[in-house]
C-alpha cells in the first residue's frame, strides 16, 4: 500500500497522501489500518496526541460521499486552529483534499490528498484530478480490505454483457448519453444496467462499483 500511495503522489505532484480505515465492516473498534507518507515524527504526534478527536477531516466521514477540500472546513476553534499550526510546522501541505468512503456493510475509509502548489494551480489541480481520485479512494479502500482481512472478498453475482460494458465505458469517463449512444440504447437503460451492476456488487455507489469490479478484475482501469 505504501508504494501504490507514494506512486499516486508522484503521479498527481501531490505532496502527501494518507488512507485511513476510519471502521471497519461490522467492527466496532476504529482506525485499525492507515497508510501514509506523512512525515513519521508527525504521525507518532498525532497518534499520541489522539488527534483523532479534534481533526476536522474525521468528520467528514460522516458527512456524505463527495470529495472536500479543507479550505471549507471549520477552523474557528482553538483547538482546531492550533492543530492547523502544529501539522503546518511538519509541512504536511498548505492545502488538502479529503474523499471520504462509505461500503455496504456500515464501512469508511477517507482518502486524502495535500498540496503546497499556489493556490490558483491547486484548484486546478483538484478541478482535473477528482475523479480520478474518487476512483483511486475506491481502489484503495477494495484492497485495503481485502488485504488486510478486515473484508473477505468474493461472493457478488455475475455481471450481465450489457451491465459490464456500461460500468466500464463509464469508468473510461465516458457519461450515460454518450454511453448509451455507442451502444445504441436509451439513456434509462444505461442507468437502469449501472443500477443494477452496483446492487449485484453490493457498491453503495458508481465509484465503488467501478472500484470492485476493477479490483476483481471485472473491468478494466
Amino acid at each position: 500500500m505504501n508504494v501504490a500511495i507514494a506512486h499516486i503522489r508522484e503521479r498527481y505532484h501531490f505532496a502527501h497522501l494518507v488512507f485511513l480505515v476510519v471502521r471497519p465492516p461490522n467492527r466496532a473498534h476504529a482506525y485499525p489500518f492507515y497508510c501514509t507518507t506523512y512525515p513519521e515524527e508527525w504521525t507518532t504526534l498525532y497518534l499520541r496526541k489522539n488527534y483523532f478527536e479534534i481533526d476536522p477531516v474525521m468528520e467528514l466521514s460522516r458527512t456524505g460521499f463527495l470529495p472536500v477540500d479543507w479550505s471549507s472546513l471549520d477552523r474557528r476553534s482553538p483547538g482546531t486552529r492550533d492543530f492547523f499550526k502544529e501539522a503546518a510546522s511538519f509541512d504536511i501541505g498548505r492545502h488538502g483534499l479529503t474523499v471520504p468512503i462509505r461500503g455496504p456493510s456500515g464501512e469508511r475509509s477517507l482518502f486524502s490528498v495535500t498540496s503546497n502548489l499556489p493556490t490558483p494551480e491547486w484548484r486546478k489541480l483538484g478541478v482535473s484530478s477528482r475523479y480520478d481520485l474518487q476512483i483511486l479512494s475506491h481502489c484503495l479502500h477494495e484492497k485495503v480490505l481485502s488485504v488486510s482481512g478486515l473484508r473477505q472478498s468474493g461472493g457478488y453475482r455475475k455481471l450481465s454483457r450489457r451491465e459490464q460494458e456500461c460500468l466500464q465505458l463509464l469508468a473510461s469517463g465516458v457519461n450515460s448519453k454518450r454511453i448509451a449512444a455507442r451502444l445504441q440504447i436509451s439513456e434509462n437503460a444505461v442507468r437502469l444496467y449501472l443500477k443494477l451492476a452496483k446492487r449485484k456488487l453490493n457498491a453503495t455507489t458508481t465509484y465503488q462499483a467501478i472500484a470492485r469490479a476493477s479490483f476483481l478484475e471485472i473491468i478494466q482501469t
